[in-house]
């Protein structure tokens, strides 16, 4: 049985990870914490887990919660993380940090996608970049695991083939939308409900911090440089992402190499899914088709007009875009299935 905590755990993530984690068989959860909850119940923050658990949350420190258990989950504010995570590995215990503060493996790209100069450079090479299906072996070895970007997992996860296969040669162009979810559970003027219904609102549309994880996978996949770019957009939903990534070509490409590509990658993998119908509302990935769930799923079409490759992604921002991904990642690390506690069902919002 591994002990583990949970650091930030009254967010959105950490409720995630406390739901999905309850239900692990090789899993004691022992420590929560949160300073706004600081000794309340864990359902005053998250009461869908009334019944399931008599954990209370604690104001302790992420360092006194790490001494304690054997893998700690950081699920605190981009920025805070590095600040006290090189105390929590130099004491020996395991760590999944859900923020940005370890997942570009440069130091020199955190002043370009997050302005600040990182205190803890050397650290960033112990942290292993957390998409399974892409560093499986490197997170069996490793003790240490950040995280990705939600907005960036589906952009990596439809792009990795075709920059494998080589079929990358230009600038890589991503749309992302996303729910209200991914702001967290910190009210703004901009995620009030009056001005997020009925809305589409384009966010980011240059420059989005997630571009330097995309490029760094890319680049690694393809052996090469990727250069990518994106626009990121607000929409009507509360849970899901949709990333719709465009791919210049020097010509057409056949839709079995397009095939070939995703299957040689992908066929193996338990968690990812092509939504590629010729029939039905449901012909491309769609995120209302994984709410709730670890799925991924992918599609892909060949523009002809323009010999232009579209690559679509689709995953629920809570589940494979952060915590689902991090449970995963703790089951390879663990030695346990990796499958283990992330099998259920997409639910059905109907």
């Amino acid at each position: 049985m591994v002990t583990v905590g949970i650091a930030g755990a009254s967010g959105y993530a950490g409720g995630e990870l406390l739901r999905l984690l309850l239900q692990h068989p090789e899993v004691e959860v022992q420590k929560v914490t949160s300073k706004q909850y600081a000794g309340d119940y864990v359902f005053s923050a998250h009461p869908n887990l009334k019944g399931l658990t008599d954990l209370t949350f604690s104001a302790e420190s992420p360092e006194e919660v790490a001494a304690r258990v054997d893998l700690l989950f950081m699920a605190v504010p981009h920025g805070s993380s590095a600040a006290v995570t090189p105390g929590i590995v130099e004491q020996g215990t395991r760590v999944i940090d859900l923020s940005a503060d370890f997942r570009l493996h440069n130091p020199e790209d955190y002043p370009t996608w997050y302005g600040w100069d990182h205190p803890a450079p050397d650290l960033l090479e112990k942290f292993v970049y957390g998409l399974p299906e892409l560093h499986r072996e490197e997170i069996r070895n490793t003790r240490n695991v950040a995280v990705p970007g939600c907005l960036a997992s589906s952009s990596i996860y439809s792009l990795a083939p075709l920059a494998k296969a080589g079929l990358i040669k230009g600038s890589v162009l991503v749309d992302g939308k996303i729910g209200s979810s991914g702001s967290g559970n910190k009210a703004s003027a901009a995620t009030h409900f009056s001005e997020r219904y009925n809305s589409v609102r384009i966010y980011s549309p240059t420059g989005h911090r997630h571009i330097g994880e995309i490029e760094q996978e890319l680049s690694l996949v393809a052996g090469t440089p990727v250069s990518a770019t994106m626009s990121a957009h607000s929409v009507n939903m509360v849970r899901g992402i949709l990333t719709t990534s465009s791919v210049f070509t020097d010509g057409q490409i056949e839709d079995r190499t397009l095939w070939k590509a995703y299957r040689s990658m992908y066929r193996d993998e338990k968690f990812v899914r092509f939504m590629m119908n010729k029939d039905g509302t449901y012909r491309y990935p769609d995120p209302k088709l994984v709410v709730g769930s670890n799925f991924v799923d992918l599609g892909f079409v060949m523009d002809q007009h323009v010999n232009r490759i579209v690559a679509i992604g689709a995953i629920d921002n809570l589940i494979k875009g952060t915590a689902g991904n991090a449970i995963q990642s703790m089951n390879i690390m663990m030695g346990f299935r990796e499958n283990e506690a992330l099998m259920a069902a997409p639910m059905r919002l109907v």
